[in-house]
Order: C-alpha cells, then structure tokens, then sequence
C-alpha cells in the first residue's frame, strides 16, 4: 500500500534505490556504522557566550539543530523503508530516552516534534520541556500508558505487537499508535556523555520506520595532524548508525559534511533557514 499516515511515497529516487530494499529486506541488513568526532571547543565557546547572555543551552540542543538543519538540505535523511517501498517522513520526530532516577535506573522513551524553521533556540526550548515532562520518578508520558496497557492483560502484549508490526507493514498502522510509538521517528538520539559512558553503535529497529540513530558519547581526546604535527583536540565522539537503501554513500558523506560545518559555527543557527521545501 502506497499510503501511509506517517509518510508518502518518494518516487523521486534513483532506480538503484528502489531495488536495494528487495536486496536487503531489513534495516539490520543494511546498517553502515561511523563515529563523527565533533570538536567540542566550537561548541562550548559559543555555549558560554550564550550564557553570559543569559540562555542557557546543552551540547544536545546544539547537535540536535544542526542535524535538523542538515536534514533541510539533504531531506533524503528524512526518508524510510517499509515493505520494500521507499517514503518520506511527514513529519520530523526524534525519539530521545530520559533517565528518570539514577539510582534506581529508571528510564523512558518518547517522541518530540520539530518543524523546519525551528532555530537553536527552539530546539533548546523543546528539548528543556520534553526533558522536564518527561524525567521525574512518577511521570507517565503516553507511550509509557501504552506499554502499561499491553502489558495488563496477560497474552496481549503478544498479540499486540504482532498485530502492530502487520499493520504497520501495510500502511495500515493508525496515525495515534505511531503518534505513541518511540519506533516511529526520523531519529533517535540517546546522550551517553551524561551517564559518563562511551559512544555506542547502537541498532536501528526493523520495526517502525527510524533511517539514523545517533548516540552520543562522553569527550575524549582525538590526535589530528596539523601542520607537520600531531596535537590533541577534545572531541564529542557520535555512534552513528544508518539504513544504508535511503540515500547514497556520497550523500551521506556530503550530509555529514555539512552537519560538521554547523557544529563549528552554531551561531548560524540562531535564524531560520532561508528557503524551507
């Protein structure tokens, strides 16, 4: 079935493309794995001047606006496979997980929505709402009711799913289970550096339509040549982790690109792109 409540077909798309998917059936199948070290100093100067302006933004928000912007340029990073067809998201959502209690290690997944003129700061100002909904002990957001809900009656969680992943192969997955479901995503970002762990290449889900995940892990120092020497710089190293049938090799490389250029200079972020297709 050609329609989606998520997406639309893009038939826009080299021939290549539209036969990879009958070659590799499954995201699994066709993940490309990469670390994007990003130099942290840009970052951090720019966030420090911010700061003593009186915002206050995270690493995250920063990374994040980049890699929405990026998504503005090359909007191929917003497409997805099911069923061996090739569709473009909607709507661009990132599904994030919020640690709740570290002791206690309870944690929760959900969905925020961004639009294509959303600057640094609103990028900021979403993350800081979802972060503070969703990160107390008791909060309950409502894919945290839907999971609570399959799970009450014994025998449904397996039906359930099993029903989900069927509809969802179709086209025929309702518009509020994938408003709910964390599967259902242009990305999903999880932010290790703030548990202190490594970057991960974490899997993308065969279930649901999510093309990149991004993990991003605590700093470390990379050795760079620069001029005739070897010298250190403090990096935020990203998992990054793709459905290679979306796009090309060389378009991903071009996207990366460009997300880099961003993260050197985030003060460009601070207005909305000028031209939104």
């Amino acid at each position: 079935m050609a329609f989606r409540a998520d997406g639309k077909r893009d038939r826009n798309i080299d021939p290549m493309y539209t036969v990879v998917p009958y070659i590799m059936s499954t995201r699994n199948d066709s993940m490309n794995m990469i670390t994007v070290d990003v130099p942290l100093a840009p970052i951090q100067e720019y966030i420090n001047e911010k700061r003593n302006q009186g915002i206050r933004l995270s690493h995250m928000s920063v990374i994040l606006a980049a890699y929405i912007r990026t998504v503005q340029e090359f909007p191929l990073l917003n497409n997805f496979i099911v069923n061996k067809k090739v569709y473009r998201h909607k709507e661009f959502k990132v599904a994030m997980v919020v640690l709740k209690n570290l002791a206690t290690r309870a944690e929760t997944m959900s969905k925020v929505q961004f639009e294509p003129e959303d600057t640094i700061f609103d990028v900021n100002r979403k993350m800081d709402e979802y972060v503070e909904t969703n990160n107390k002990e008791n909060a309950e957001n409502n894919t945290d009711k839907m999971i609570k809900f399959l799970v009450s009656v014994p025998g449904l969680l397996r039906v359930g799913v099993g029903l989900f992943k069927l509809l969802d192969r179709y086209g025929l997955l309702p518009k509020f289970i994938t408003d709910l479901s964390p599967f259902h995503a242009s990305l999903t970002l999880t932010n290790l550096a703030s548990i202190r762990t490594n970057h991960i290449y974490h899997h993308i889900y065969n279930f649901g339509t999510t093309s990149v995940f991004i993990a991003m892990g605590k700093p470390r120092e990379v050795a760079k040549r620069r001029g005739g020497e070897i010298v250190f710089e403090k990096c935020m190293p990203l998992g990054v982790v793709m459905d290679e049938r979306i796009c090309s090799g060389i378009y991903f490389a071009a996207a990366f690109r460009k997300f880099s250029n961003y993260l050197e200079n985030p003060a460009v972020l601070e207005t909305a792109p000028e031209k939104i297709d």
